[in-house]
């Protein structure tokens, strides 16, 4: 994948998640390079990160200008991570790295504006559809935790919308599911569709559905709950995994209906790619499709997996070559 020659300084970008801290260089012909991720816990805030990769990456020159997707809502210059114990001044980071420019961004608005330029063979095919060209564009991330972005087209240009709508009230639907979010509600107090459809999300569906059954949940991690469900050997992991890909498929359904999303739905973050085999698509379609009368209308939009390992990065670069500002 490769941005549109930027400038022959070269830049760094960014996407810190709640588990993975990405990094790259982006070069004199818009490519972004040296992609290393790194484990965020090994590190105690993104200026040790950014220093670790400097040094592995064997940047010749230090870099004037970075672009840096957060996991967090970037709304000022303090940002303060969700899912990561890490917070950091924009300001203060700039000083420190000798930066002429930094922007910071939501990671999932990065992301967002990768999606135009993601060739057809860094995507899978989840639902048909029939993408309307110039429509509105949406992308949701179950992983650490859930992000939410979109694309909305403006002439000949697009413009990313910032969102934290992972953070909104979850909706069950059937008994089961309002068994499973009554439980999630007594230990939580609130259930946010990341309750359910982020990594601990996951485990938190598992943990729920053994305390419905009067059973003891093992100390399992999501990989854990998706390899038992793939093989079929745990009943719990399996109907956990079958209850995330149907409110998957709900949640992004009622984020197609809001944005009027029928230029394409995609589905980013890890945790659906990890999933394999195991991802319940007949779960999914059924649930994002359940919109009564507008069924029809959800029937037209295809959804789109996301393959790509670092589309995040080269959404970061094409940030700083437009200046986005959150």
């Amino acid at each position: 994948m490769v941005m549109k020659t930027l400038q022959h300084q070269p830049r760094l970008v960014a996407d810190i998640g709640g588990t993975y801290a990405r990094f790259g260089l982006v070069g004199g012909e818009g490519e972004v390079e040296r992609i290393l991720a790194l484990r965020s816990a090994e590190f105690s805030g993104l200026r040790e990160a950014i220093g670790a990769y400097l040094s592995m990456a064997g940047a010749e020159r230090p870099p004037r200008q970075a672009a840096v997707a957060v996991a967090s809502p970037a709304t000022g210059d303090r940002i303060e991570f969700t899912n990561l114990p890490w917070s950091f001044s924009i300001a203060q980071l700039r000083a420190e790295l000798g930066l002429d420019r930094l922007l910071v961004l939501n990671d999932f608005t990065a992301l967002a504006l990768a999606l135009p330029e993601l060739p057809a063979e860094a995507t899978t095919r989840i639902k048909d559809g029939e993408a309307m060209p110039g429509a509105p564009l949406a992308v949701l991330g179950p992983g650490t935790g859930l992000g939410v972005g979109a694309l909305v087209p403006a002439g000949e240009d697009w413009i990313p919308l910032a969102s934290e709508g992972g953070h909104r009230d979850l909706a069950p639907v059937s008994e089961r599911e309002w068994q499973v979010c009554e439980a999630l509600r007594a230990a939580h107090g609130r259930v946010s569709c990341e309750r359910v459809l982020s990594g601990p999300g996951l485990l938190g569906v598992y943990r729920s559905l053994c305390r419905l059954a009067e059973q003891s949940a093992e100390e399992l991690e999501p990989r854990d709950v998706v390899e038992r469900a793939r093989a079929r050997a745990c009943p719990h992991c399996t109907e956990a995994v079958e209850l995330f890909c149907a409110q998957l498929g709900a949640v992004a359904g009622d984020l197609a209906l809001t944005l009027g999303a029928r230029g394409g739905l995609f589905l980013g973050g890890g945790i659906v790619t990890r999933m394999g085999a195991a991802f319940r698509s007949e779960a999914f379609i059924r649930r994002f499709e359940a919109k009564g009368r507008l069924s029809d209308y959800l029937r037209r939009i295809p959804v789109r997996r996301i393959d790509h390992p670092s589309p995040t990065l080269f959404g970061a670069a094409r940030a700083l070559q437009r200046n986005v500002k959150q």
